[in-house]
């Protein structure tokens, strides 16, 4: 079973003087994106070419508008929480207005949401649920910079396109089981109170969730014009 690994990451413990700095920043500076962010979301993302690598993934969002929210992901709500991703939420009518090249890197969340995978802690359930019944309409897309799941005491590696789970079957139980007990949340009830719920009004996209196949970001190198500096030898694709 994937979870997420707490590595230690390396590097001197903060110090006295970086407190210090710390403390006195916080109080002239605005931070007014950080500041937008007013709910937290948990669910369970696997890498989108291997369905056995899973992941719980702490999500800290703000509305940029009505149609799309902005999500910080963590692999934990604590506050010695690694930032390992985000994720960029739109309604149906925003998704269907992309390519079709592109709808396969984005994820439907009915599932998520109808089947209580992804739930929001220590709101109250009428309150959560008017909202998860708009985010049961919405697409994702999401990336992971730093692969806990392995260990990784440092983010390493190509940032990595993520996947939510479209059908039971396919989240490890004990994954769920491991995250409902920390945070008091009871998943199979979250899925009947859930019933009622509708999904995006045209259907699920059939070219979402990678049209059905895995999909894997990889680095390779490419030719560049020769007025390009001769340091910049790769891009990613």
């Amino acid at each position: 079973m994937s979870k997420n690994r707490k590595s230690k990451v390396p590097g001197e413990p903060t110090g006295s003087g970086t407190s210090l700095l710390e403390t006195a920043t916080a109080a002239i500076q605005a931070f007014a994106p950080v500041n937008k962010i007013h709910q937290h979301l948990c669910a369970f993302h696997f890498y989108s070419h291997d369905m056995t690598r899973q992941v719980e993934a702490h999500h800290f969002c703000g509305h940029q508008n009505e149609e799309m929210r902005q999500c910080l992901i963590y692999d934990s709500p604590e506050a010695n929480a690694r930032l390992i991703g985000l994720e960029y939420i739109v309604s149906e009518n925003l998704f269907m207005t992309l390519p079709d090249e592109e709808k396969r890197l984005w994820h439907s969340h009915e599932y998520e949401v109808k089947s209580g995978l992804l739930v929001t802690p220590g709101i109250p359930g009428p309150i959560e649920r008017r909202d998860l019944e708009s985010v049961c309409k919405t697409y994702g897309k999401v990336y992971h910079f730093w692969q806990v799941d392995k260990g990784d005491c440092l983010p390493l590696g190509v940032p990595q396109l993520m996947m939510a789970f479209t059908r039971d079957g396919q989240v490890y139980k004990e994954l769920v089981q491991d995250c409902g007990k920390r945070l008091g949340v009871d998943h199979e009830k979250e899925r009947m109170n859930r019933e009622y719920m509708k999904g995006p009004e045209h259907g699920i996209d059939p070219l979402a969730n990678g049209g059905g196949k895995g999909l894997k970001t990889v680095l390779r190198e490419v030719h560049l014009p020769n007025n390009q500096p001769p340091s910049a030898t790769r891009v990613f694709v």
